[in-house]
C-alpha cells in the first residue's frame, strides 16, 4: 500500500530535550525529523507531536515544536499514543486511516504506538531513518518486530515521493529543489 497524502498524518513521537541527545545518531534523527515536518507542512499533511511526561523529559525540542501549532501537541504518560486518553481525541480528530511515525525511542514509545495504532485498525508506516533509540541494537530489534507485525518500514524519501505522487508539476519541481538537493 502507498502512503496517501489525503489520508495520512505525520506523528512525531517524543523528540524531547532531555532524551534526544542520548539516542544513537541524534543529529541525523533531528535533521530527518525536521526535514519530514517541513515536507508535511509544505504539502499540508496533518501533523501531531506527542510528549512523554514532559515535566520529567522536557518539552519537544524547539526546532520541531516551532513547526506545529500548540493545539496539535499531545502530552502523555502512557508509552503508546494509542493507549493515552490525552492523545486519543486528537488521533481521531485528524480523521485519517494512515499514520507515519517518526521519533524516539524506537523500541519503546514508537513501537508501542505503532502496535496500538495497528490494533485500532490504522495503517502504520515507521520511517526507519527518522527514528532512534539509545542503542542501535534496540532500534534494529524494534524495526524487525514492527515489520513482522505488519507495520510498513519506510525511508524519509519514500514518504516524500508517495506524498508528492508525480513528477513534472511545478510543485514537484519546487519541492525537489527545496528538499532533494
Amino acid at each position: 500500500m502507498l502512503i496517501d497524502p489525503k489520508n495520512s498524518c505525520l506523528l512525531v513521537v517524543d523528540v524531547q530535550e532531555k532524551l534526544v541527545h542520548a539516542v544513537h545518531d541524534s543529529a541525523q534523527l533531528i535533521n530527518n525529523c525536521l526535514w519530514l515536518l517541513n515536507v508535511a507542512n509544505r504539502l499540508q499533511i496533518p501533523t501531531l507531536i506527542s510528549e512523554q511526561y514532559p515535566r520529567g523529559l522536557g518539552k519537544t525540542i524547539p526546532e520541531l515544536l516551532s513547526l506545529v501549532p500548540a493545539e496539535q501537541l499531545m502530552e502523555k504518560v502512557h508509552f503508546s499514543c494509542a493507549a493515552s486518553p490525552n492523545c486519543a481525541a486528537l488521533l481521531e480528530k485528524v480523521a485519517v486511516r494512515q499514520f507515519v511515525l517518526i521519533g524516539i525511542e524506537s523500541h519503546v514509545c514508537v513501537l508501542q504506538t505503532a502496535i496500538g495504532l495497528l490494533e485500532a485498525g490504522y495503517q502504520v508506516f515507521v520511517v526507519a531513518d527518522a527514528v532512534s533509540s539509545r542503542s542501535a541494537q534496540d532500534k534494529e530489534f524494534a524495526l524487525a518486530r514492527m515489520r513482522a507485525l505488519g507495520v510498513q518500514i519506510v525511508s524519509r524519501e519514500m514518504v516524500f515521493f508517495e506524498w508528492v505522487q508525480q513528477a513534472g508539476t511545478a510543485e514537484f519541481k519546487q519541492l525537489s529543489k527545496d528538499f532533494l538537493q
